[in-house]
């Protein structure tokens, strides 16, 4: 009603500006009729005291504090009943949280500069230290502490635990009573008062009152690029195999991430007697921790004897998936022998334990392949996987 008293009483000041006014309150009711129309019975209008209850927030410049005051004296014991529990006795934390008071001096309170913020020996940093205003920290009070009862804090006790926690910090002193008067005073001896910045380039332009350039954009490198680094973890010499190889134990679909615990050694042949006849190199064995070694070994066969290499492929059904110069459905011979040149070890405990995701999704079963065999193939491919 007050709205279209307002509107009528414009008149006095000329037609054109009365009408213009009468129209904009016509369209204002009829908008918040339309918005009230258009979900009948659903909602209502927030009242005042609604707006009020929630509209809590303290601004820098103090807009939006609340009429009150409370003492240091007053803090400490608030403090020790609703906030040392958490936070310790003098603010210096316990087990949970980190300290909310220490590494502020007078000489900070007088510069408005923390010089431990600049101190890479300091152990750490505390909210005071980096504490710019002192809205924002009567602001996170009221709205979040006690932790597990927030917003229960009068406004009394609001303004009386922060003045306890400034007062822990040197910059209020034991009778002071902080209040909605004196906010602004106390603003001017923060400790870290002029550490807040925007040369932090969140924005570009001029908005935050200096001119800053928009963050570089990532170009792609594509020269003189660094070595990617490859993260892998590892398991002590003494713990391996303890429960089993992990990698056998993994269900073979997609990628295996289980490192194989086996231990796979080669087996140095001994020493010829006098007078008898050397071992040749194909008879050193693979000790490797597998249940799945336990086939009986064929006749040793020389690396270099492709034809004989063939002849174990085909024995140990090697060739239904491989052949020697192109993919069926694991890859071919050739491509083996290409990607693991002299590596010889390594391909012996892949043909014994299997694997999967180095080729593809599909899975090659660990093989009940004596080491011998195993050795020979390994050696074959590692070779070259001549014909």
């Amino acid at each position: 009603m007050s709205s279209w008293l307002e509107a009528l009483s414009a008149v006095n000041l000329g037609v054109r500006r009365s009408w213009g006014l009468f129209f904009g309150v016509v369209l204002l009711l009829a908008t918040s009729a339309n918005a009230q129309s258009r979900f009948e019975g659903i909602g209502r209008n927030a009242t005042a005291k609604e707006v009020a209850a929630w509209d809590i927030d303290v601004r820098p410049d103090f807009k939006g504090l609340p009429v009150g005051s409370g003492s240091v004296q007053t803090g400490q014991d608030v403090w020790e009943a609703k906030c040392a529990s958490c936070h310790g006795i003098f603010a210096e934390s316990n087990s949970v949280f980190s300290p909310l008071v220490g590494g502020t001096t007078a000489r900070d309170v007088q510069t408005g500069n923390v010089a431990s913020l600049k101190d890479n020996s300091f152990p750490g940093r505390t909210t005071l230290m980096k504490l710019a205003t002192v809205s924002t920290l009567w602001d996170y009070i009221n709205r979040a502490m006690p932790w597990n009862a927030p917003k229960s804090l009068t406004v009394e006790e609001v303004y009386a635990v922060t003045a306890y926690m400034l007062n822990l910090g040197g910059v209020i002193p034991d009778n002071f009573t902080l209040s909605d008067k004196n906010m602004t005073q106390v603003q001017a001896m923060l400790p870290n008062r002029k550490g807040m910045t925007t040369a932090h380039q969140l924005w570009p332009g001029t908005e935050m009152g200096q001119s800053m350039q928009p963050v570089p954009k990532a170009v792609a490198c594509m020269h003189n690029c660094e070595t990617a680094l490859k993260v892998t973890s590892s398991i002590p010499d003494f713990a391996r195999n303890a429960h089993g190889n992990l990698a056998e134990q993994n269900r073979l679909v997609g990628a295996q991430r289980g490192v194989d615990t086996a231990v796979v050694t080669v087996a140095q042949a001994p020493p010829a007697a006098a007078g008898s006849t050397p071992v040749p190199p194909a008879t050193a064995t693979i000790a490797v921790t597998s249940a799945k070694t336990n086939a009986s070994p064929s006749q040793p066969t020389a690396a270099s004897d492709g034809k004989a290499a063939l002849d174990l492929a085909t024995k140990h059904n090697c060739t239904a998936c491989h052949a020697v110069a192109q993919k069926i459905v694991g890859p071919s011979f050739a491509e083996i022998a290409k990607r693991y040149p002299g590596q010889d070890t390594e391909l012996a405990q892949k043909i014994v334990r299997g694997g999967v995701g180095m080729w593809g999704p599909i899975p090659m079963p660990a093989q009940a392949i004596n080491t011998a065999d195993a050795k020979v193939l390994a050696q074959w491919l590692a070779s070259g996987a001549a014909k």
